[in-house]
C-alpha cells in the first residue's frame, strides 16, 4: 500500500520561499488526481494545488495562483509544492494527497508558519 510523506516546512518570513516534498513510498496503485491541501488554524481543509494524472493541467486556488507551483518527478516518485511570496495567511499544514484506483491517500503533514 502507498504511503506519503512530506517534507520541506517550516518557518519562514513573509516574501520568502519553500518547497515542500512529497514522497511515495510502497505500491502506487493508478492515481487520477495528485495535489496538496492545508488546513489553517481554525479553518477548514482546502484545495491548493492539484494535477489530473495523465494530462489536463494544474487547479490552483485562486489565493496562491501566481505564486505556488505543483510539480512532479516521477522517476523520483516525488511532488512538489513550490510556495513564492509567502504570506502569514499561508500559514498552515499542507498534505499531500493521491486519488488512487483503491481510494484517497493522505500524507502526515507539514506545517508552514510565515511570519510577518
Amino acid at each position: 500500500q502507498v504511503q506519503l510523506e512530506e517534507s520541506g516546512g517550516g518557518p519562514v518570513q513573509a516574501g520568502g520561499s519553500l518547497r515542500l516534498s512529497c514522497v511515495g513510498h510502497g505500491s502506487i496503485p493508478s492515481i487520477f488526481f495528485m495535489g496538496w491541501y492545508r488546513v489553517a488554524p481554525g479553518k477548514e481543509r482546502e484545495l491548493v494545488a492539484r494535477l489530473r494524472s495523465g494530462g489536463g493541467g494544474t487547479e490552483y486556488a485562486d489565493s496562491v495562483k501566481g505564486r505556488f507551483t505543483l510539480s512532479r518527478d516521477n522517476a523520483k516518485r516525488t511532488m512538489y509544492l513550490q510556495m513564492n511570496s509567502l504570506k502569514p495567511e499561508d500559514t498552515a499544514v499542507y498534505y499531500c494527497q493521491m486519488r488512487t484506483s483503491r481510494g484517497d491517500v493522505w500524507g502526515r503533514g507539514t506545517q508552514v508558519t510565515v511570519s510577518s
